[in-house]
């Protein structure tokens, strides 16, 4: 590259207007996935305040019993498909580019058909809710034969509809997953092999290889469940030689491999921010990295440990336990490659890394509750029990959204210019992690208490526990507000970023804040070094020093 015309200019302040239209620039389109995605998780969270206010006591004193099936499936399928997907596809399109040195994505017009796909299949979903003959009441997995109940005769009911939708997420997320591993193959800096890329992008390029592999499936077998309920064929109705449990095997194919899927990036969250707040390099870099794609390989043959109880082969039961098990193995070596890093470092207790810390101690937890699982006597006592959903919810919410909220603080002044306000930060965080444990924790006491999920009433018993539940359940409700707040108020007025506001070290921080449209254009610098060198001195691509005190004398002249 050439020093000399080192650094590209920062864009101009552009209008909001641009982020409700097509546009194919990467970081636009992240934007307008993180925006769109925080819209629906208002409108989830707002359903499970419904859910947790009828289980704050015993009797189904607050919403019809059929209104209840259709909320708590509406919000599991929102928090999922129109959440947490795409706001980790916003992270990807904001991240990976800058990480690796791209000026793009390596498909934008496919990667802006992927992210307007978003807001249509999520219409279609919230529409399913309100068409005659009442929503989707079969869950977010919607098994057959429950799925296929069609009295009525609709050819456009809530079902339908929700499955449509479904099929249509699956699209959307096959498109992404295309242009994320193609980016990442083809479009990297000049010297940045794979064993010098960041680790982020080594785990998004797990999680969306796992895409490519599972997702037909699932999109296949939503495909085959629409017509079965509403055209006549039986691929699932046992009464025309159709077989239910085959759904369940195309569903949870993909479906567990999914929280993969999920999990993965939040793990790349956590490999990119314990060196920047501990100034250490990240131990064991290399083992980090080819770790996920061992669980990606492992997570492919897991499946079946939701079939305990649906009467397979015993020799599949303890296949499928010692496979579900033997995934500990790499992602312990993950959280020990992070307890190395942590210790002894000089750790910045802020708000991205208070969320790591929690997000990881969660995870944890989830994940000691997860063995549990896998072991068949214990999943078969506990099956269909709170436990399962208070062991989902850990890893989900605890882990992976914590996680999502540490990317979000620390690359926030990066992609919009401006820092956000520490002391809203740190109360949204003290809220989350509370609120989280005082919500999911007594899950697992009532499941292993008898407790079943998807109820609206319960035997008084439970009360206790359900009482806590609910009380840690509104506490995350306001727990979004100082989130909300923070992102709004430091975005029009909040101090100005420097390019480096973090001292990191990586690509992305060797461009403007926020970047260019092109990010470094046609003059990428060229990668000397692995990532994460704190402490060694060794700079991480050629002529550095000099990059940066050019980049240093641009932001005084500004």
């Amino acid at each position: 590259m050439t020093i000399a015309t080192f650094p590209p200019e920062p864009p101009p302040e552009s209008s909001w207007k641009r982020y409700f239209g097509f546009c194919t620039d990467a970081k636009v389109i992240g934007i307008q996935y993180i925006v769109t995605a925080f819209f629906f998780f208002l409108i989830g969270g707002l359903l499970a305040m419904v859910i947790r206010g009828e289980l704050i006591t015993p009797a189904a004193d607050l919403v019809d019993r059929s209104v209840y099936n259709g909320i708590y499936t509406m919000h599991g399928t929102i928090m999922l498909f129109l959440f947490i997907f795409p706001v980790l596809n916003g992270l990807n399109n904001l991240l990976i580019p800058t990480m690796i040195g791209a000026p793009d994505m390596a498909f934008p017009r496919l990667n802006a058909v992927a992210f307007w796909l978003v807001p249509v299949f999520g219409t279609i979903l919230i529409a399913s809710f309100f068409v005659p003959g009442g929503p989707a009441y079969a869950g977010w997995w919607s098994y057959p034969p429950v799925s296929l109940q069609n009295p009525a005769g609709h050819l456009f009911n809530g079902e339908g509809l929700w499955i449509t939708a479904v099929a249509l997420s699956g699209v959307s997320s096959i498109m992404g997953a295309i242009n994320f591993v193609t980016t990442i193959l083809r479009m990297r800096a000049p010297g940045m092999s794979l064993t010098r890329m960041p680790v982020f992008c080594w785990t998004a390029f797990a999680a969306q290889s796992l895409q490519l592999i599972g997702l037909p499936a699932l999109t296949g077998g939503a495909i085959m469940l629409l017509m079965d309920l509403n055209f006549g064929t039986s691929f699932y109705r046992a009464e025309g030689g159709g077989d239910p449990v085959l759904y369940q095997h195309f569903f949870w194919f993909y479906s567990h491999p999914a929280v993969y899927v999920i999990i993965l990036p939040v793990f790349g969250v956590f490999s990119e921010l314990f060196p920047v707040y501990s100034r250490k390099p990240l131990f064991g870099y290399l083992y980090v990295a080819f770790a996920s794609f061992i669980i990606v390989g492992l997570g492919l043959i897991v499946w079946v440990h939701h079939f305990f109880t649906s009467g397979v082969a015993q020799w599949m039961r303890n296949l499928f336990m010692v496979t579900t098990m033997l995934i500990a193995v790499p992602t312990g070596v993950k959280v020990f490659a992070w307890l190395g890093t942590l210790w002894g470092g000089k750790l910045r207790l802020t708000t991205p890394m208070l969320f790591c810390l929690g997000g990881l101690f969660n995870f944890v937890f989830a994940g000691i509750t997860g063995i549990m699982l896998a072991t068949v006597p214990i999943d078969i006592h506990v099956s269909n029990t709170y436990f399962v959903v208070g062991h989902f919810h850990y890893v989900i919410y605890g882990a992976a959204v914590m996680g999502i909220f540490a990317a979000i603080y620390h690359w926030f002044p990066k992609f919009t210019g401006r820092m956000p306000y520490e002391g809203l930060g740190k109360l949204h965080c003290l809220l989350t992690f509370v609120g989280a444990n005082l919500n999911f924790l007594p899950m697992h006491p009532l499941g292993l208490m008898g407790m079943p999920r998807r109820v609206s009433s319960y035997d008084p018993e439970f009360t206790f526990w359900n009482v806590i539940a609910s009380l840690g359940a509104f506490l995350l409700g306001v727990s979004i507000i100082p989130f909300l707040l923070n992102m709004v108020s430091s975005w029009i007025r909040g101090p100005k970023a420097t390019h480096n506001p973090w001292n990191a070290i990586g690509l992305e921080w060797l461009l403007p804040s926020p970047p260019p449209e092109d990010n470094f254009g046609e003059e990428v610098p060229t990668v000397i070094a692995r990532p994460y060198g704190y402490g060694s001195g060794e700079p991480l691509v050629e002529h550095q020093a000099e990059l940066e005190r050019k980049l240093v004398l641009q932001e005084a002249g500004q």
